[in-house]
């Protein structure tokens, strides 16, 4: 078995994945967000990692239940990308980590895309920044507070600062270390791109990736807060998303993955780290497996937006297969753009002012028409990202927004293909999947059985082909406008 762990946003989720694709009972610890002025979005490293070892711990105890003949081989850790968790020495925090969603840093890029910064480092690295990006964040740092960064000794990541407190590794994963300045051909930091962003000067806080296949021993003190034995091999990434997309089953180059959560991420299977072209946004992540890369457009849209519209309609979430079906294609001539992160957008383009709107309302509009808007426009959004990154080949769907079978439908209508749609911890099961590929000992299992398939419509695929090209239409005469 392998205890798999996913340190999410704001839960932290941990469950067994036994080597025949069963799994154990999801354990959950929330953790704070702490949001303050100035764009600042923060968490406390200490109370991440003590949600870690809740969570582990009770998983742990249902061994028995779930392989009582098979023994835990791993423990294996995903969680939240980007940001910048800040450690000293010991591995201890060094101030609050600061949040991928963080906007402090968003003057810092305004200014690197304004005098090409951001387009020569996409260039040479894939990496398109974003305001919660580490380019900026540590540019940030650098110029307000200075004493910080000479305090610590690594800038890292919410992973490896837990790799660290459980196995004393100073490492990061190359898919974290991917984010802005790594050439993943060579999985080597891009020495051009750091002084790009002026940052030579703190390029020994950033720790060397660990080669593909590392894996970790973990501390005797640690493992007996755990409930597991000293020394068992730790797997330390990738980090969520392409935990997800490995999840998910994708094998084969071109093949497409949609994580509809809090934010909608997408990313295609690539055999080579193609160079950055079109505008600076996006990425290219290494991955454990030397021949295969992937590239990703992490949007910032997804199911946040659609929260909120609920919560302004008073509708339960429970609710929205009913809303999608009363509204037809088109949503009764309403249209919207989806963009309703305090951040802006950062995929297929970054724009921090980037906002939501909602156009062709009427005293008809009702409000499964609105909620049938913002829902066409998020899979609008998915096939702009997915056209952008070049996807041919099947799509598949995880995360809470695929649960809904009416929503799957839409995005099939609209990306023109079926969509196959994969529940039951995705992430965990990439994780798990990457420390047996580790461990050598793959159990020849599926990553995850499909849930269901959402059939593209041709009905749908016909009108919404329209629809598409209107809405890029419409976003092309915002961006003007924001």
């Amino acid at each position: 078995m392998i205890v798999g762990v996913d340190v999410g946003t704001s839960v932290t989720k941990a469950q067994l994945v036994a080597r025949d694709g069963r799994t154990g009972p999801a354990h959950e610890a929330r953790s704070t967000l702490y949001t303050l002025p100035g764009n600042r979005v923060e968490q406390d490293m200490d109370e991440v990692i003590g949600t870690v070892v809740t969570v582990v711990r009770a998983a742990v105890a249902d061994a028995a239940q779930l392989a009582p003949d098979e023994p835990v081989e791993a423990l294996a850790l995903t969680g939240q990308g980007d940001g910048l968790w800040l450690r000293d020495a010991r591995g201890r925090p060094v101030g609050r980590a600061l949040s991928w969603m963080d906007g402090r840093a968003a003057p810092v890029l305004e200014g690197w895309s304004a005098d090409g910064t951001t387009d020569a480092v996409f260039r040479r690295t894939g990496a398109g920044m974003f305001p919660g990006a580490a380019g900026p964040l540590l540019a940030h740092l650098a110029a307000h507070e200075p004493d910080r960064l000479a305090a610590a000794e690594t800038a890292g990541y919410c992973v490896d600062a837990i790799t660290q407190r459980f196995t004393g590794e100073r490492t990061v994963d190359a898919s974290d270390a991917s984010v802005p300045f790594l050439d993943v051909s060579t999985r080597t930091y891009d020495d051009e791109a750091l002084d790009l962003c002026g940052l030579t000067d703190w390029r020994g806080l950033l720790a060397e990736p660990a080669p593909p296949g590392a894996l970790f021993g973990l501390l005797p003190k640690v493992a007996a807060e755990l409930g597991l034995p000293a020394g068992l091999p730790v797997s330390a990434g990738p980090f969520d998303i392409p935990a997800c997309g490995f999840g998910s089953g994708l094998e084969k180059t071109g093949q497409g993955n949609l994580i509809i959560g809090t934010t909608l991420a997408c990313q295609v299977l690539a055999a080579d780290p193609a160079p950055g072209s079109g505008e600076p946004a996006g990425m290219v992540l290494a991955t454990p497996y030397t021949d295969r890369y992937l590239r990703v457009m992490p949007a910032m849209i997804g199911t946040a937006g659609l929260d909120w519209l609920l919560g302004m309609l008073g509708v339960r979430i429970e609710e929205l297969d009913a809303l999608l079906a009363q509204s037809p294609y088109g949503a009764g001539g309403v249209t919207a753009l989806p963009f309703l992160s305090t951040s802006g957008e950062r995929a297929p383009f970054v724009d921090a002012r980037a906002r939501g709107r909602l156009d062709g309302l009427s005293p008809l509009t009702g409000r499964a028409d609105l909620v049938r808007a913002l829902c066409e426009a998020v899979a609008y959004s998915a096939r702009h990202c997915l056209e952008t990154l070049g996807v041919a080949g099947d799509i598949t769907a995880c995360g809470g927004g695929a649960r809904s079978g009416e929503w799957g439908r839409v995005f099939a209508g609209v990306l023109g293909r079926d969509v196959h749609v994969r529940e039951d911890a995705v992430g965990i099961r990439g994780a798990a999947r990457v420390a047996w590929d580790a461990l050598g000992t793959a159990p020849g299992t599926p990553a995850s059985s499909f849930a269901r398939v959402s059939r593209a419509d041709p009905d749908a695929v016909a009108f919404y082909e329209d629809g598409y090209h209107r809405y890029l239409d419409t976003l092309e005469k915002a961006r003007q406008s924001w």
